[in-house]
């Protein structure tokens, strides 16, 4: 039995991209690896006569492009999400190669929907938006010179996803337990905080890096839809005894 096209469950995420041409390039990239799902969030310019250019044939790509306000809209409905960096951050998610990453996006992608995340142009992303990710892949360059320009690396990331896609057996993979949705670990960790502030573990006033630190913590133990629920309902009972 052949498996699902998993690269139909990819998306491509720009996250405030400065220039309208490397959205283009970035959209043709795309289409020569077999993806077609593109979100930008905040682009300082688009729709775009340059994006237009710059994707010649990927045009389709850009008229189903999916332009977004916040970085949590376009996360929305997915169970995996990777940021692209070129650096190491303190507190780091698991740090993965690009190949390696692909290969673990692929194989999540038949059970939901799974993001790519990169950066502005200059600087990149935030550590906000890393919090929202579960895992960091880098493209290994020259140490001596890693500056990449936005659509090149694109093209990196989704050629190793076409590699890491063909490379799958042909058989049915093994079944797996549900994946937390973005929108299920998000209220996971608003739960906690709440529960936290509750019980003075922590003092809003004063949070300090608790809640990032806990955030990585969870993005490297990726809990699946159960054990997500199992921790609001540990949360829940806390709660309950609390207030008393």
């Amino acid at each position: 039995m052949k498996k699902p096209n998993a690269l139909n469950n990819i998306r491509i995420v720009l996250s405030h991209t400065s220039h309208p041409g490397n959205i283009g390039a970035a959209a043709r990239a795309m289409k020569t690896m077999g993806l077609e799902r593109l979100y930008l969030v905040n682009p300082k310019s688009f729709p775009d006569p340059v994006a237009d250019a710059r994707a010649v044939g990927a045009a389709d790509v850009l008229e189903n492009a999916r332009v977004c306000a916040t970085l949590d809209e376009a996360l929305a409905g997915t169970v995996l999400a990777v940021a692209v960096t070129a650096r190491r951050r303190d507190l780091s998610h698991e740090m993965l190669s690009a190949r390696q990453a692909a290969s673990r996006m692929i194989a999540l992608a038949p059970q939901g929907e799974v993001a790519l995340l990169f950066g502005t142009e200059m600087s990149g992303l935030s550590n906000a938006e890393l919090d929202k990710c579960q895992m960091l892949a880098t493209i290994p360059a020259n140490p001596e010179f890693t500056s990449l320009n936005l659509a090149s690396a694109v093209q990196i990331l989704a050629y190793e996803l076409r590699m890491a896609f063909l490379d799958e057996a042909e058989v049915p993979a093994a079944k797996a337990l549900e994946a937390a949705s973005f929108e299920d670990v998000e209220r996971f960790y608003q739960h906690l905080e709440r529960a936290m502030i509750d019980t003075g573990f922590l003092d809003p006033a004063c949070p300090g890096r608790l809640m990032q630190r806990l955030r990585r913590l969870f993005a490297r133990a990726r809990p699946e839809k159960e054990e997500v629920s199992i921790l609001r309902g540990i949360l829940t009972s806390v709660e309950k005894f609390t207030n008393k």
